[in-house]
């Protein structure tokens, strides 16, 4: 079997709008990531970039289930002897707003340069507004 090359100009690639206010965190940060992947096609191929163009809209507002706006932590080493820092979920939404969800759909890509490069066609904010209305974005509800 041959190994599946696209040029990227025969790719079409389009923008959509997720909006996460009152959605799972995680289910979210899912359909982003396979949106930008390229999963949802029919010639996905893991090697290339052929995903689409995703923007979250109310990241702040996107609701974790079971308890974990106390539960779940986000660590982090300032490079120092005795310097890893600990904050909760609650704490780092109140920080920076976006975070959580950048996080989580980081996770979900693939690391290198190619999990680089998708990661810069997701686009994350934390209120309704976003400027990537001339692209005409389709809705994508979950």
């Amino acid at each position: 079997m041959k190994t599946i090359f696209l040029k990227p100009k025969n790719v079409e690639r389009k923008w959509y709008v997720i909006d996460a206010e009152g959605k799972v965190l995680g289910k979210v940060a899912v359909k982003a990531a396979n949106l930008a992947r390229g999963k949802h096609k029919p010639f996905f191929v893991p090697h290339q970039e052929i995903g689409d163009y995703v923007v979250i809209i109310n990241a702040e507002k996107a609701v974790v289930t079971g308890g974990k706006e106390d539960k779940k932590l986000y660590h982090h080493h300032t490079g120092y002897p005795g310097g890893l820092k600990t904050e909760s979920y609650r704490k780092v939404i109140e920080r920076k707003p976006t975070f959580p969800m950048e996080k989580a759909v980081r996770g979900m890509l693939p690391r290198g340069t190619l999990g680089n490069k998708l990661y810069t066609n997701v686009k994350i904010y934390a209120g309704s507004e976003h400027p990537h209305k001339a692209q005409n974005p389709e809705t994508i509800d979950l």
